[in-house]
């Protein structure tokens, strides 16, 4: 009789160890160092970071990612995006250069931040990996940052970092490069015959460089192409495209894997959501308008500033002395961020709801103008001080409006004829503004449709506090807040564009 130890599984029998086990029983996790300021996001992190840390970087990613595809979408140049995208990249992905410090590439604070770096585009990368559309934005906004930092990157840590990707590209000798002097002077715009002996010059598969290519820069020669050092950075832009879109398909792989993790799911999905237009929220310095008369009286007049969806349900209100459950709720809250007071609120809506009594009032809406304010409600509403303000991302992914309802964005919710008409009667009639939003619309860029409005309607005064320089680009960003919208265009209008946004 052959006797059998008590750990060796039985060959004729199937094993049962757990597969996760096995998986992960060697799983390493350690921190990396981060040499350069620059990453192409090859390598994935394996150290833990807190589930607040996992949101709050993915989140200040996003900002800046937002950011670089609204400047796309509103045509601005290379050069006034960098300006605009600057200040935000200082406040929410700062990433110095190593020269910065004594320390080089050692200093904690340099290690913190490009960690940061890291981890939020890989986070960034399972949120946007479950649609071919997802992933083909989310590459185009990454490509456009590594682009933005390549270019302001010094040249020494450039060069370092270049020779560390170990391209596939082969140097051009000397002979070879005298014999084809002539046609690559020919073939390179702006090119000089001191250039061709003074410059390097490198060998590509001529599919590597499809921008150089396209663009008739670079001699093709039996599917290779010719290119300058100068123009390295298509090269090592191309690498960083192709290796994002092979790692991004490889996630979208994993994605159901996580379905069963209802810590992450849920950031994910939020995060997803946001990417059309970011989540906002809206603080304490967000309310304060210096000058600004706001009561129950004044709400009329402070309409003209009001944002479209505001405006409409301003409207609709005077019209019908009357407006629907998430109608009242999200102009309350409006108003609220406005500083309005709880006792003004009352008030305003009292006077507008000219078709009932007080006893209606009291037992039918005076509550939930209350609750809105945390003045009743659960201990948590208390303490929260009710519900904040909807950014715009909420009005337009939650509670569309139905039959007779006006709550909700104009720009999603409304047909193309309905919108143009409301934009008409609010006063907004250039034909090529009309267009271009008739044109957002079709491609689903609604905030960008409403900071198109916005900016026509201010044209004049942005166009002053930028010459005399009372506003920064950063003071300008793209708008996803109703409330933001309001402050703006008061400031603006009023003539306290002094002040700025963040006072």
């Amino acid at each position: 009789m052959i006797r059998h130890e008590s750990d060796r599984i039985d060959p004729k029998r199937r094993a049962t160890i757990d597969y996760k086990k096995k998986q992960f029983s060697a799983a390493t996790i350690k921190s990396q160092d981060y040499p350069h300021r620059l990453n192409t996001y090859h390598i994935p992190p394996t150290a833990e970071i807190r589930l607040e840390d996992f949101e709050q970087w993915a989140i200040d990613r996003l900002r800046v990612l937002a950011e670089l595809e609204a400047c796309s979408f509103r045509n601005k140049t290379p050069a006034e995006t960098a300006d605009h995208i600057k200040p935000l990249l200082d406040r929410w992905l700062r990433l110095d250069s190593n020269s910065s410090s004594a320390q080089g590439a050692k200093d904690p604070r340099l290690q913190d931040q490009r960690r940061k770096d890291h981890y939020s585009h890989f986070i960034l990368r399972l949120a946007f990996s479950s649609t071919e559309d997802l992933r083909r934005r989310f590459a185009r906004v990454e490509g456009a940052l590594f682009r933005l930092r390549f270019q302001t990157e010094n040249t020494r840590e450039r060069q370092d970092f270049v020779a560390g990707l170990n391209l596939d590209w082969q140097a051009v000798a000397e002979p070879e490069k005298r014999r084809l002097a002539a046609d690559l002077l020919a073939a390179t715009p702006n090119l000089k015959r001191s250039d061709i002996d003074d410059s390097g010059w490198f060998r590509v598969d001529f599919d590597t460089v499809p921008e150089l290519v396209e663009a008739r820069r670079v001699l093709v020669r039996g599917g290779q192409a010719f290119v300058p050092s100068k123009e390295q950075m298509s090269i090592v832009l191309a690498g960083f495209h192709d290796g994002l879109e092979r790692g991004l398909e490889l996630t979208a792989r994993a994605i159901p894997r996580l379905d069963e993790d209802d810590r992450l799911r849920p950031i994910l999905d939020h995060l997803s959501k946001n990417f059309a237009t970011p989540d906002s929220t809206l603080t304490d310095s967000d309310t304060g308008l210096p000058g600004a008369p706001i009561s129950a009286s004044s709400i009329d007049p402070l309409s003209s500033h009001f944002p479209l969806c505001m405006r409409n349900l301003h409207m609709t209100l005077r019209r019908n002395n009357h407006l629907k459950h998430f109608g009242r709720l999200q102009y309350t809250l409006f108003l609220k961020g406005l500083g309005l007071t709880m006792e003004d609120c009352l008030v305003f809506w009292r006077h507008s709801f000219k078709l009932i009594t007080d006893d209606t009032f009291n037992k039918e809406y005076r509550y939930n103008i209350r609750h809105a304010y945390g003045d009743v409600g659960g201990d948590a509403i208390r303490r929260g001080h009710g519900y904040s303000p909807f950014s715009c991302q909420k009005i337009l992914t939650e509670h569309p409006p139905g039959s007779g309802e006006s709550h909700g964005c104009p720009y999603r919710h409304f047909s193309v004829d309905n919108l143009i008409n409301l934009l008409q009667t609010t006063g907004v009639t250039d034909r090529a503004l009309l267009q271009g939003v008739k044109e957002d619309v079709d491609k689903k860029r609604y905030h960008i449709a409403c900071n198109q409005v916005f900016e026509w309607a201010h044209r004049n005064e942005i166009r002053q506090v930028k010459e005399n320089g009372t506003w920064r680009a950063a003071d300008l960003d793209t708008i996803v807040h109703p409330n933001t919208y309001f402050k703006r265009s008061y400031l603006l209008k009023s003539g306290l564009a002094g002040e700025s946004e963040r006072n």
